[in-house]
């Protein structure tokens, strides 16, 4: 494992002077190097990952980890496994909606590589790979250029090419956003493409114009004539090129925190242009209670609620519930100065409090000294990505991927319980009720590790756990 500079929380959000926050050295790189020289005198934290087959059979496994200095075998360190009469699916079935943006762009320049070219493509494949190996569900694809105003180290290009033709009709150049889609579908990622946005950031777009030859930059914002010219011929040709892909009924126009009077704008030319494709939107204003059937995708903020009515609303029509934290949330969450556990919480949280799923903005939007220094000029450290470059994982990642593994769990016993009409299984269903109803918080527990230690006891033996 290697070491990162991270800072605190400190507030959160925000432009930050590193000199202005207290800095420390937090483990979380796990390299995917053979060897690695360690300074005399220093500690060095290793982590092991088990891959146990589905096939496996129930019973104690034991191995032999050896340690050896200057090419001698200095100690032995004896791992025991317990492989329980359970069997997790594959990733590619979970029912957990994860939602971590991608940004190939940030890949492109880690690795010193024009963007989309074979060189890049390459280099997305192990890191997109790991994404996927999660149960990732959603593919992050973008419409125009700058949807987030360009706040990462790496800005958001365009996927598909705007061209205003010297006769005033439009162009449009899909080859880099199928390629990404398709090469995403390729490892797993299937369910769904999310594309931001019709609302960025300052209501800004880009096009080429091809009678001055020149990009052109316009502000339009939704209700306006120079919006509904801009969009129209777009949607309506974004919608064709869809179908004959058979990708419209998984693709969502997607947008985070907007004005309702925006949305109010963007849904009513949506609807009118382009009714088949849905709307997934980070919510905190409550508008799925507006536009109920509109909003096919919806997240709202750590600790928001939606009501039960409107929860089992959704849940008839396969409509996506799930929550998120951002740089506003000091738990749980999953910065490099945050307690490992964190990330396993996610999962028990989102099953306690009845989420279909979990979304955070930034799986990749590396740093410019990512590796080494995850801290960032407007958010607390590592808040921008949550894996590392070079297909490198974190201690981050893989607890977050451990508690959707639990959350899978959690539905596999849930069920088998629900299935035992026996005295003992109904007992046995009300104690796990209650017990994952402890993970239903918005205040971190003091207690968090004692109760996922009694959660994960349950789920591995849940006829025998005690209370």
């Amino acid at each position: 494992m290697r070491y990162v500079l991270t800072d605190e929380f400190a507030g959160g959000c925000g432009y930050r002077k590193p000199e202005d926050f207290a800095v420390s050295l937090s483990a979380d790189v796990l390299d995917n190097i053979d060897c690695m020289n360690i300074d005399a005198e220093t500690a060095r934290p290793v982590w092991i990952t088990i891959d146990v087959p589905a096939e496996a059979t129930a019973g104690i496994y034991s191995a032999n980890l050896e340690l050896f200095a200057n090419g001698k075998k200095k100690e032995t360190f004896k791992l025991n496994l317990n492989v329980v009469d359970k069997t997790l699916p594959n990733y590619t079935e979970w029912a957990f909606h994860l939602d971590l943006w991608q940004n190939p762009y940030a890949v492109a320049r880690t690795e010193g590589v024009e963007p989309w070219s074979e060189a890049h493509w390459q280099a997305l494949k192990p890191n997109m790979q790991m994404l996927a190996s999660a149960g990732q569900k959603v593919i992050t694809a973008t419409l125009n250029k700058r949807p987030w105003n360009g706040q990462t180290e790496d800005p958001f290009d365009t996927m598909i090419e705007w061209k205003k033709k010297t006769d005033g009709t439009w162009e449009y150049d899909y080859t880099v956003f199928d390629n990404w889609v398709e090469f995403m579908m390729a490892l797993g990622i299937t369910k769904q493409i999310n594309c931001y946005s019709m609302v960025p950031w300052g209501n800004i777009f880009f096009y080429f114009d091809e009678e001055t030859n020149e990009e052109v930059k316009v502000s339009a914002a939704p209700g306006t004539e120079e919006y509904g010219d801009l969009w129209k011929p777009f949607l309506t040709d974004f919608t064709e090129h869809l179908k004959a892909k058979g990708w419209e009924n998984k693709t969502l126009i997607a947008m985070d925190e907007r004005s309702p009077a925006e949305m109010k704008a963007m849904l009513s030319l949506l609807k009118e242009t382009a009714p088949t494709l849905g709307v997934a939107l980070a919510d905190n204003h409550k508008s799925y209670k507006l536009y109920p059937d509109e909003l096919v995708d919806l997240c709202v903020a750590h600790g928001a609620t939606v009501e039960p009515e409107d929860r089992a609303y959704r849940s008839e029509n396969d409509y996506v519930t799930t929550w998120y934290v951002s740089c506003a949330d000091a738990f749980p969450n999953v910065f490099t100065f945050s307690p490992p556990a964190e990330g396993v919480f996610i999962g028990w949280y989102t099953m306690a409090a009845d989420f279909d799923g979990f979304l955070r903005w930034a799986y990749n939007s590396y740093t410019k000294e990512s590796p080494v220094d995850t801290r960032f000029r407007t958010w607390p450290a590592g808040d921008t990505h949550i894996v590392y470059p070079h297909g490198r994982s974190s201690i981050r990642f893989e607890r977050l991927m451990e508690g959707i593994q639990d959350a899978e769990k959690i539905r596999i016993v849930r069920n088998e319980l629900e299935q035992d009409n026996s005295v003992e299984g109904k007992a046995k269903l009300t104690e796990f009720n209650q017990m994952l109803e402890q993970f239903n918080v918005v205040e971190k527990p003091d207690n968090m590790i004692q109760m996922l230690a009694k959660g994960k006891d349950f789920l591995n033996n849940p006829l025998h756990s005690s209370k």
